[in-house]
């Protein structure tokens, strides 16, 4: 008995050893690299079930396929979208692929179909003001175009056309029946978009997109067939080739586990579907370009704060000053024009002739900067949210009035509120110090109290004794904040100017 249980045993150990060698030879055959899907796919069972498989997957095989000559960034992970390093100003040929199956869509069949080629940003926040963004690259660089077609190493492409007004795309007919490769320059670079700072700043990322559109019944080219796009960052000539250098030499620096993570560098870029770009195919309805608002130095007049303004945002008592006017969100575009030339933005003017008050109040910090670099950026933010600057110094000034219109012992102390004889109490004046120089109190005094600047020979101080001590930049930089003063004025014996003395 004991020894038929051995056999037993001896017996289910093979078979196990047996089961287990074939399932490694499995492991073997299907390796990572003996095997793919589609040749799984083409197994007789797997063909049987295919057959029974309702057949509405197969119409969304796109009608076209984009694929541009360039190679893609190693360093990026596997499950976000590719993304390659282009030159500035160099040519690089994007195929367009007839990818029909036989018999789908023989309404373009031996005819001809529109393609219409743009770069645009990535950055969704930088696609809310492309109109501005562009507006803005066209002024610095005059005469230039982001995007070009070198027409002379195209093949296929017929009647090509670009738009003065619109820098950034170009479009052309071609035979999907016919080879056809269009060979694009991009002469924008990534940094261009960016915030200056203190060099080295990532650039923003771009993208290349593809429309095509087929004829309509009036032989417009207005039916869209086809989209697709890919992202892409330009650099200065060369430096796309060291930036895939740079990237590749990092990833093979990494561990074979931290490799998996990332994507291949493949060849070329294959264009994935979207959606058609907003302003298609209608961009080329009207070839006229729109007139940019002109502004003409005779005919508007900028009101600039006055220097002797006793505060940034307080006006002294009978002096005309300009105040600064928050936009309203109601404001028009021409109205919003005018604010910005108002507060000294008219470098922007051209870059938001479009915008409303509405549309500027929602641009955000981030977005400002992004727009006007960090200087610019921030201090348009805070124009448009009324923040104005702490005086650095408030002092508040009473008139000591005359002795013959006062009764003797009723002018009050420095400090105190005190009233006239008629009942009426004194009124002090607040004093707004930017500056904090003795020449800065005696031309706010001379602003708030309608004394003439010019006649103000000197400012004195009452100091003990009554003595007299001169005002000085370093008296006035000791002033304790919120001080009271009460001031007389006193004739020059010399001339017919006047002295203040502060009490």
């Amino acid at each position: 008995m004991a020894w038929v249980l051995k056999m037993d045993e001896v017996i289910e150990s093979g078979l196990v050893h047996d089961f287990d060698a074939s399932l490694s030879g499995i492991g073997q055959e299907l390796g990572a690299g003996a095997y793919s899907m589609s040749d799984v796919l083409a197994l007789p069972i797997f063909k049987q079930e295919d057959s029974s498989l309702p057949l509405d997957g197969e119409t969304k095989n796109p009608p076209f396929q984009y694929v541009m000559c360039a190679a893609t960034s190693p360093a990026v992970k596997l499950h976000d979208e590719t993304l390659t390093y282009l030159n500035q100003g160099q040519s690089y040929e994007i195929r367009m692929l007839d990818n029909r199956k036989m018999g789908d869509m023989p309404e373009i069949s031996g005819k001809l179909v529109k393609s219409i080629i743009r770069v645009v940003f990535h950055d969704r926040r930088l696609q809310y003001t492309e109109h501005q963004q562009l507006e803005g690259w066209k002024w610095n660089r005059p005469g230039d175009r982001l995007l070009d077609l070198d027409i002379p190493m195209s093949v296929g492409i017929i009647d090509t056309r670009t738009n003065p007004s619109q820098l950034n795309a170009v479009e052309f007919l071609w035979d999907p029946a016919k080879r056809t490769s269009a060979f694009i320059q991009v002469h924008c670079i990534s940094t261009e978009f960016t915030p200056r700072k203190h060099g080295g700043e990532k650039g923003v990322p771009f993208r290349i997109q593809v429309d095509t559109f087929k004829q309509n019944e009036n032989g417009e080219y207005t039916d869209h067939l086809h989209s697709a796009s890919c992202q892409i960052k330009v650099f200065k000539p060369k430096g796309a080739d060291r930036k895939q250098k740079t990237d590749r030499e990092k990833m093979e620096k990494r561990t074979a586990h931290e490799k998996e993570k990332y994507q291949p560098s493949y060849d070329t870029t294959i264009l994935t579907e979207c959606s058609p770009w907003p302003d298609a195919p209608t961009a080329y309805v009207n070839n006229s370009p729109s007139p940019a608002p002109t502004f003409t130095s005779s005919q508007t007049t900028c009101s600039v704060p006055d220097s002797n303004s006793s505060s940034p945002n307080h006006q002294g008592d009978g002096a005309s000053q300009a105040t600064t006017e928050q936009i309203q969100p109601s404001a028009t575009p021409q109205e919003t024009q005018q604010w910005l030339l108002k507060n000294r933005f008219s470098s922007y003017t051209r870059l938001f002739s479009n915008f409303s008050g509405a549309d500027l109040l929602k641009l955000t910090k981030e977005d400002l900067v992004q727009i006007c670099g960090a200087a610019d950026g921030i201090r348009l933010y805070n124009s448009l949210k009324s923040r104005s600057v702490r005086p650095r110094l408030t002092i508040y000034v009473c008139q000591e009035q005359p002795r013959s219109t006062a009764l003797r012992g009723q002018q009050p102390a420095a400090g105190s509120a005190g009233e006239n004889g008629g009942g009426t109490p004194y009124v002090y004046h607040a004093i707004y110090l930017e500056e904090m120089v003795a020449s800065e109190v005696a031309r706010k005094l001379a602003l708030v109290f309608n004394i003439p600047f010019h006649k103000i020979n000197q400012v004195y101080r009452q100091g003990p004794t009554g003595i007299h001590i001169l005002v000085s930049d370093q008296m006035v930089q000791n002033f304790q904040d919120e001080s009271c003063f009460l001031f007389s004025t006193v004739k020059a014996e010399n001339n017919d100017g006047i002295h203040i003395i502060l009490k």
